[in-house]
């Protein structure tokens, strides 16, 4: 401890200070005064801080030492020798494997070129290691300091934070301050770890403040009226935005990473589980291999129940679960659908926990002992979620061709926000691919029901009674995704309604139970779904000038650039850093504006009407017999696009004739006006639905596998793919001895060992044949999921094929769709002209 010698010392300007009296510096270390001469003190006499803010930040600066081992906190010298010279730790708190490999010399060279690149790139690599040790004995030593003092650096922080985004500057110090954030953030993103990205956060939030700060001080002085109207309708957007930004950056700063928690050796220690596969419409065929799965799934046998809850009451799945040995649960009507069915199965059995699956959602054999281990570990959790996994196209991937190449959609919330939601102990629960503790969800009544989203609101029923949840980031089961635009749409209108919902009856940032930073993840995950409405005025706030020369932001072009420029280029430069894996650059925009239109309402009408709309259930392993343009689904977006070309028109007399004295205007709103013509065209693109054939999509797999010929002999070869229906194989020389519906076995590999499959050959090309499997019976189809769907390693290395986002190849990309999507519009429009004058008629889609 700091004896009264030895105090802080505060700057006092001279004239307070009586003439003559010496420096008093309390350090009694020569090197600490001299350093505290030179960064610190001016050439006048000093004060002692107030003993308040001794009392207040002394615990946190001795707290900080201890974390960073500092020898003396006292000491000036100590902490300027540890910071400088002391290396940090071979581990990261943020990424341990990543900092016990050697520096990434390659992608640094690239930035710094190559002469310099080897010496200076392990510089740099210590530099974020260091930066990510510090941040992590900061945030400890913060954690563990007094109330005050956490309130203290708060306020303080926030009035720094008010002072940067508040302060005008004029043109050149705000375009320099433009260009040194640009400088440092080039420089910054190249660095391993999560200390980067906070440094780029922080530029974002600090930039885009700076930009909101002006436009609602500065921008707002409008004429009476429709500018009036327009303006406060953009900023209320732009206001929107700032605050999903910020609150996004804050649940996002940090991912957990949990890993595998191990089970008991003993397996009579291990609970019992009954699993769940609730169906309501789908085909046998897509159900079945889910539930075959759950059967094989690697659990003590009397530790193990495997239920169909067929809400549709179909004798075929009677009989089908007779056969397989799972349970059959019906009930006598439909009442709060899933959440319905669910809770009466709940009532009527009695495993210890409850595993459940959506009907197409195919879990490994792993699934349970990969899950299990954090339950007994923590008695107070109550819910593990895993990710939901897709191995068909969505119809984004399938219409664009971006499968396997582009992350999709969900890919950001399981590979990103689901993970950092964990940190904060506020994953959700997402329905399916996820276990649950039975005492716990009675304690609450059960699934919830008062929402059409009752996943997320189960999870929060279980946060407002003190239990704790977690998120695995293991692929431990695949499905299927929504197989056109139309039914994608549906599925996201309930998510947006139900979401809605509950921020309109158990709205999380009031009510008890709740941490502050579960409150903002439950929050912003809510307020995500009200972007509709934002975004559909993004895609025509320019329209009021271009028709009708409202001025919605008074200010010179210049200006707004200044301000804008900034505040695009960091945040998406900082997002593109934090989620890049996970969702390319300028994607974000094209799924929200296929949403925008048809969001907007339901949630609106939610926030008045919260009891109203019904469950609809997703439709999957559905065909689309031949390529189509969906014009009833696209019929908004033509609206927009009809609207923006014909404001893109318009700018041309303006800025040469009509407004050629403020043509920067013109010019500003021409530009943002050909952005949402693109960004439209990416939506036009996903609505020409490719045609789609197969109801059970193959999956790209390598595995060894042998292949037995009816003369006797055998050849060792590897699959390619594989499907409910067959399986695609790849010998080490051409097929010349083998013909077309030749009978033939493939030995498959499973963790059990091998298993023998009759087939027929379907197709052969060169050493690539096709094998259609001959009818199996039960032992037979649980062994065939047991070798593909179910094995362990099923979905490793899945995303290996998709690379890193680089924000200009990816706004390249979004553009080539865009214009890919218009190419296809005028083909549907000249297929629909010819068949018209021909006095033919398209025939309809099924």
């Amino acid at each position: 401890m700091m004896d009264t010698t030895e105090t802080l010392r505060l700057r006092v300007p001279p004239m307070l200070t009586p003439p003559g009296r010496p420096l008093q510096v309390g350090w009694a270390q020569e090197f600490g005064r001299w350093v505290w001469h030179l960064f610190v003190l001016p050439p006048a006499a000093a004060r002692p801080w107030p003993r308040w803010v001794q009392r207040v930040f002394r615990p946190l600066i001795e707290k900080l030492a201890t974390e960073l081992g500092v020898a003396n906190a006292r000491s000036v010298r100590a902490w300027v020798l540890h910071l400088l010279l002391t290396d940090p730790p071979r581990g990261s708190w943020s990424d341990p494997e990543k900092y016990g490999a050697e520096p990434p010399v390659a992608s640094l060279g690239a930035l710094l070129h190559h002469p310099i690149a080897p010496r200076i790139a392990p510089l740099l690599y210590g530099l974020a290691a260091r930066l990510e040790h510090y941040s992590a004995a900061l945030a400890r030593a913060y954690a563990a300091a007094g109330r005050a003092t956490r309130v203290g650096l708060g306020i303080g922080a926030l009035a720094v934070f008010v002072l940067i985004a508040s302060t005008p500057l004029d043109a050149a110090p705000q375009l320099a301050l433009l260009t040194l954030m640009w400088l440092l953030t080039l420089l910054v993103r190249q660095l391993p770890g999560y200390g980067p990205g906070l440094i780029l956060i922080t530029f974002s939030i600090v930039a885009s403040s700076r930009y909101i700060w002006w436009r609602c001080t500065h921008t707002m002085d409008l004429a009476n009226g429709y500018e009036t109207f327009f303006g406060a309708g953009l900023l209320a957007a732009e206001c929107y935005t700032w605050l999903i930004m910020v609150l996004g950056y804050v649940q996002n700063a940090r991912p957990l990473r949990r890993r595998t928690h191990r089970l008991p050796r003993e397996r009579a220690e291990w609970p019992s589980v009954d699993v769940y596969v609730p169906t309501y419409n789908e085909p046998l065929e897509v159900v079945r291999p889910t539930v075959l799965a759950a059967l094989n799934l690697d659990w003590p046998a009397d530790r193990l129940r495997v239920y169909i809850l067929d809400d549709g009451r179909r004798p075929a799945f009677r009989e089908f679960a007779a056969a397989c040995g799972a349970g059959y649960l019906i009930r006598g009507d439909n009442a709060h659908a899933k959440a319905g069915n669910l809770n009466h199965a709940l009532g009527v059995t009695h495993g210890e926990f409850v595993a459940i699956f959506d009907c197409d959602h195919i879990p490994v054999r792993t699934f349970l002992t990969a899950t299990m281990g954090w339950f007994l570990k923590d008695p107070r959790c109550a819910m593990l979620q895993t990710p939901h996994h897709f191995f068909s196209p969505d119809p984004f991937e399938r219409n664009l061709g971006t499968f396997r190449r582009v992350p999709n959609e969900g890919r950001l919330f399981y590979g990103l926000i689901q993970d950092c939601n964990d940190l904060w102990n506020a994953a959700f629960f997402c329905g399916s691919c996820a276990v649950l503790r039975r005492g716990p969800l009675q304690e609450i009544g059960g699934i919830a029901v008062e929402t059409v989203t009752e996943d997320a609101h189960t999870a929060l029923k279980l946060h407002r009674r003190g239990y704790n949840t977690a998120y695995l980031r293991e692929v431990l089961a695949g499905g299927l995704a929504t197989e056109s635009l139309s039914g994608h749409i549906g599925q996201r209108i309930r998510w947006a309604r139900g979401m809605a919902q509950i921020f309109r009856l158990d709205n999380p940032f009031l009510g008890e139970g709740l941490s502050p930073l579960q409150r903002l993840c439950y929050g912003n995950a809510m307020l995500h779904f009200f972007s509709g409405l934002p975004r559909l005025v993004f895609l025509t706030a320019p329209l009021a000038y271009l028709y009708f020369q409202f001025h919605i932001i008074n200010a010179a072009a210049t200006t707004i650039a200044l301000y804008a420029v900034p505040h695009l280029v960091q945040s998406s430069l900082a997002n593109s850093h934090i989620q890049g894996r996970f969702r390319h650059s300028f994607w974000n925009e094209a799924y929200e504006a296929v949403l925008s239109w048809y969001i907007a309402l339901p949630t609106t009408l939610a926030l008045f009407a919260p009891h109203r709309g019904k469950f609809n259930v997703t439709a999957k392993g559905g065909l689309v017999e031949r390529d189509f343009f969906d014009w009833r689904i696209s019929l908004p977006y033509l609206v927009l696009v009809v609207l923006n070309i014909g404001g893109a028109l318009l700018a041309i007399p303006r800025l040469l004739f009509w407004n050629s004295y403020e043509a920067d205007t013109v010019a500003l709103n021409l530009i943002w006006t050909l952005f949402n013509i693109v960004m439209l065209g990416a939506v036009l693109g996903v609505a020409a639905e490719t045609r789609q054939v197969r109801s059970t999509p193959r999956v790209p797999k390598r595995m060894p596998a042998t292949l037995h010929l009816a003369h006797g002999g055998w050849v060792a070869c590897e699959t390619t793919d594989f499907a409910m229906g067959g399986v695609g194989l790849k010998l080490k020389v051409p097929a010349t001895s083998l013909n077309l519906g030749d009978r033939l076995r493939v030995t498959l590999e499973a963790d059990d060992g091998p298993h023998d499959f009759p087939v027929r050959v379907a197709t052969v090309r060169d050493e690539h044949i096709g094998l259609l499997l001959e009818d199996l019976d039960i032992a037979g189809q649980r062994a065939y999921v047991r070798c593909t769907f179910g094995a362990r390693d099923a979905w490793k290395d899945w995303d290996k094929g998709i690379a890193e986002d680089k924000p200009l190849a990816s706004f390249a990309e979004v553009f080539s769709f865009g214009a890919t999507g218009y190419v296809r519009l005028a083909q549907s429009l000249y297929n629909r002209a010819s068949a018209w004058l021909r006095g033919t008629r398209l025939a309809p889609v099924r």
